[in-house]
């Protein structure tokens, strides 16, 4: 603004001194003169006031571009180094499901296998304990049997002979029979 102005004053001047009416291709030299030394004064003025201010201000502006550039290139590189932890980090949390999971099954076959050999083991100890169960009744009955039937053959034999017989003598002889016929 302060350019244009001493640039109108000078013109004003220049046309003031040759009364006006001049060719637009002739040359003033007293124009020339004063736009020059206006061009300079202007000039001299801007390097004193201005210049300083505004390399200032470019120099402080560069720094700022710079300074954001270098941290959004800190930023990309963080961001970058973090995706790439967080990709670790998800592979070693897959690796660990993955083990997890099959330690699980691992664990489930073990528990199928220990569960069946327990139930083996309970069912054959039922059927060894209803065998001894059976066996033992078995032979409960069988001596019943061998009680009755000598007591059966005493009293046939008391009938036969008529007479009166021992009995513990008897029934000694009798299972002793028994346990001949049984061998054979």
């Amino acid at each position: 603004m302060l350019v244009f102005s001493l640039i109108a004053l000078s013109a004003m001047f220049a046309s003031g001194e040759e009364g006006g009416g001049g060719s637009l291709l002739a040359v003033n030299y007293g124009l020339a003169v004063w736009t020059i030394l206006t061009f300079l004064i202007l000039l001299f003025i801007l390097k004193i006031f201005a210049w300083k201010p505004i390399l200032a201000a470019l120099a402080e502006r560069e720094q700022k571009i710079k300074d954001s550039l270098q941290m959004a290139e800190k930023a990309n590189e963080d961001a970058k180094q973090m995706i790439e932890e967080n990709k670790k980090q998800l592979l070693l949390a897959e690796d660990e499901a993955k083990k997890i999971v099959e330690q699980s099954r691992v664990y489930a076959e073990k528990l199928k296998t220990q569960l069946l050999e327990e139930s083996k083991v309970q069912s054959q100890k039922l059927i060894a304990n209803a065998s001894q169960e059976i066996e033992r009744k078995k032979n409960e009955a069988f001596d019943q049997l061998k009680n009755q039937v000598a007591d059966l053959s005493l009293s046939i034999a008391e009938k036969i002979l008529k007479q009166s017989v021992d009995k513990n003598a008897n029934a000694e002889m009798i299972k002793k029979y028994i346990d001949e016929i049984q061998k054979n």
